[in-house]
């Protein structure tokens, strides 16, 4: 959440990693039509007393160094690397698509064993496109632990891998990237250029979550990259251009007890400019004082945001038919005090990935007006947590 889904997907990570042994190396599949169990959000980020000693915490801003800061950071339990985007052909049709590749330790440190089996970092990724004329949405999920080198990560050059998924440095550099990633009659190829400089979320970097100390993350962003290559549906390969939203996020602790999801919002409008907006979630349904987001303007310095600056209201909801779960499907951000007023819609219904953590995230599109003038757009919302029972108080 933030770049939310990380949180969720990297403890999920470990205990997915725990639960299939030491023998197990791999697996990928694309989600079945239903699926009846999944691990929920508040299980997944409880507090695990003792669990995180050994590992580095996000405990006050520190200074982010590029390209250093796009490789990996082993000293943390969590850390992902996160694209969505919107694309398009010559003609006309349009894509949308989220890959994500997450890291997560079994346990501090380096493995003490000998063997090329023996690993500590397990990797998982989440390929999706959504075929926003054909009407569909194609997920697929992916687990491999570091060993035998079937997955990783390393700065120089940058590339993070999950055997044939891949985002690395086109050239002696971070960027521009290639994201490249296949399964069955679905791929990506694409070429991600800087764009605008990198973003800072929350204090210089540092995203807090919770009261707690250490209950936040390292979060950067690059919010509008050129984007060109091709994306592939049912064996049908398309030559795209557009722009992706890349996230960064690197963390230990887990959120708080009373958290039991967000909503999260990555929005490019036509003027220029960018929001990023999370909303958390309490079990008594209220929004969490630690609800942020950031105002990228077009030009001058980016404007961090509480859960006071903006107003967020569902304006219609979608039943998924694969698991039930009721989720918001249609809303109105506001932020007062810069003037801006968006209404965001799906631009598909049905864009719910029903994998180890179950969660909804997709295109959408938006309109409204920014500072007197009207503006439209396009974006990324992720929504976690809904359908799930918070755990009984104890």
């Amino acid at each position: 959440m933030t770049r939310a889904s990380g949180l969720v997907i990297g403890v999920t990570v470990v205990l997915v990693g725990l639960a299939a042994g030491a023998g197990w190396v791999s697996r990928e599949a694309a989600p079945p039509p239903a699926r009846t169990t999944t691990l929920k959000v508040s299980e997944a980020l409880g507090a695990r007393t003792g669990g995180d000693e050994g590992y580095k915490r996000a405990l006050e801003p520190r200074e982010f160094h590029f390209p250093e800061d796009h490789g990996p950071h082993p000293g943390f339990r969590n850390e992902w690397w996160y694209w969505t985007g919107h694309l398009a052909t010559a003609d006309g049709r349009e894509f949308g698509y989220q890959f994500t590749l997450f890291r997560s330790s079994l346990a501090p440190g380096e493995s003490e064993r000998a063997s090329a089996w023996g690993a500590r970092q397990i990797y998982m990724g989440h390929l999706t496109v959504s075929d926003l004329q054909g009407g569909r949405f194609h997920a697929f999920e992916r687990f491999s632990r570091s060993a035998l080198g079937l997955a990783g990560a390393r700065t120089e050059p940058l590339r993070v891998w999950l055997e044939d998924w891949s985002a690395e440095a086109v050239g002696g550099t971070a960027l521009p990237l290639r994201l490249t990633a296949r399964s069955g009659d679905v791929s990506l190829s694409l070429v991600l250029e800087e764009g605008k400089p990198v973003v800072l979320q929350g204090d210089r970097g540092l995203s807090q979550k919770g009261s707690e100390p250490g209950n936040a993350s390292y979060y950067y962003s690059l919010p509008r990259m050129p984007t060109r290559g091709e994306v592939t549906v049912d064996g049908h390969a398309y030559a795209v251009t557009g722009e992706s939203w890349m996230d960064r996020e690197w963390s230990t602790s887990a959120l708080g007890k009373e958290q039991v999801g967000w909503d999260w919002f990555s929005l490019q409008l036509s003027d220029g400019s960018e929001l990023m907006y999370y909303q958390l979630r309490r079990r008594d349904g209220t929004v969490d004082p630690f609800t942020a987001g950031t105002l990228v303007p077009a030009r001058g310095e980016p404007v961090h945001l509480t859960a006071k600056d903006a107003r967020l209201e569902v304006l219609g909801t979608w039943k998924s038919p694969r698991t039930g779960v009721e989720y918001p499907a249609r809303w109105r951000l506001e932020l007062p005090s810069r003037d801006l007023s968006l209404e965001l819609t799906p631009a598909l219904a049905d864009q719910e990935l029903p994998v180890t953590v179950r969660y909804w995230e997709g295109a959408v599109r938006l309109s409204g007006h920014h500072e007197g003038q009207p503006v439209e757009g396009r974006g990324y919302v992720e929504l976690t947590g809904y359908g799930d029972t918070p755990p009984r108080e104890r």
